[in-house]
């Protein structure tokens, strides 16, 4: 059996080999549109949402062929909401994984609608993938679970909240709150996906949301200890862009010592979840160490 690292790098090269299957070909009229989209999708990435897919599908006992979908799909979104993060109105950031951001790249109308057809093709995935094996009901639950995470109670939701509160000061439940919809939502979602494409029991579905849950918000705290202690060639993005920005921040308003303390207890809560999971879920543990202790 593959170590959790080989696992990982396997799961990378499905989802990117997935997406560059349902991505349209550059090639295809309109031409720029679709080198945008391509450009905003592959190449880059850690896919920490796929490999969340598939691990938890390993730890219910799904082949990971009927996940390639819901992953393929999950990153699609989230590359959809980077690519509208980072335009001139929201955070102006010019890099992005290392590179120039989509806008940068292309221009600030094409980045637009290359996120705008991101989101569409996502569904379209869980829609009409023919390796996923499960009824529609299923398909219509995948459909509506992503709907509902990158939607105004979601991810957007959060982003908004995010753009609001420039240069405020929040308070913990308004930051807890804020991070659950931005980031948390749609880790939620990845677990989630894998849980109902394997017919999971509620007991376990319930499990897995609250594991999510804890790991989503972890994930925004390391994400702002990043943003203090991380280099701009490591983590891929302009390091203190959100001191710049004066953004509301765990480190901001509790101070970076306390960020990862509560990163730690994080984990710890969401491990507690899954640990009647047995041995299959050991990558889904070791997947939820490296989210939280990652240094990009």
């Amino acid at each position: 059996m593959m170590n959790t690292l080989e696992l990982m790098q396997e799961w990378q090269q499905r989802v990117e080999h997935k997406l560059d299957q349902v991505l349209p070909s550059a090639e295809t009229s309109p031409l720029q549109l679709h080198a945008a989209m391509r450009y905003s999708v592959l190449g880059g990435g850690k896919r920490i949402r796929p490999m969340l897919v598939y691990a938890t599908g390993m730890s219910l006992g799904i082949e990971p062929e009927q996940l390639d979908g819901p992953a393929a799909a999950i990153e699609l979104m989230h590359a959809f909401s980077l690519v509208h993060d980072d335009l001139p109105a929201m955070d102006n950031d010019d890099l992005r994984r290392g590179k120039p951001t989509t806008h940068i790249k292309y221009n600030e109308a094409t980045a637009i609608l290359a996120a705008d057809a991101l989101q569409p093709l996502a569904f379209q995935v869980l829609a009409t993938d023919t390796k996923m094996l499960c009824p529609p009901e299923t398909r219509l639950q995948l459909i509506s679970l992503l709907a509902e995470a990158c939607g105004s109670t979601g991810m957007t939701g959060g982003q908004s909240i995010d753009l609001g509160a420039e240069g405020q000061q929040l308070n913990e439940a308004e930051l807890e709150h804020m991070y659950r919809l931005k980031t948390g939502r749609l880790l939620h979602a990845s677990a989630l996906s894998a849980a109902y494409c394997a017919q999971a029991d509620d007991q376990a579905i319930q499990a897995l949301g609250l594991f999510a849950d804890s790991l989503g918000l972890a994930f925004q705290i390391r994400d702002d200890v990043l943003d203090i202690e991380g280099e701009t060639q490591t983590i891929g993005k302009q390091q203190g862009a959100d001191q710049q920005l004066s953004k509301a921040t765990w480190p901001a308003l509790l101070g970076l010592e306390a960020a990862k303390t509560k990163t730690t207890r994080l984990l710890s809560d969401a491990l507690v979840q899954i640990e009647g999971f047995g041995p299959n879920a050991e990558p889904l543990r070791q997947i939820a160490h490296f989210i939280v202790f990652r240094e990009l």
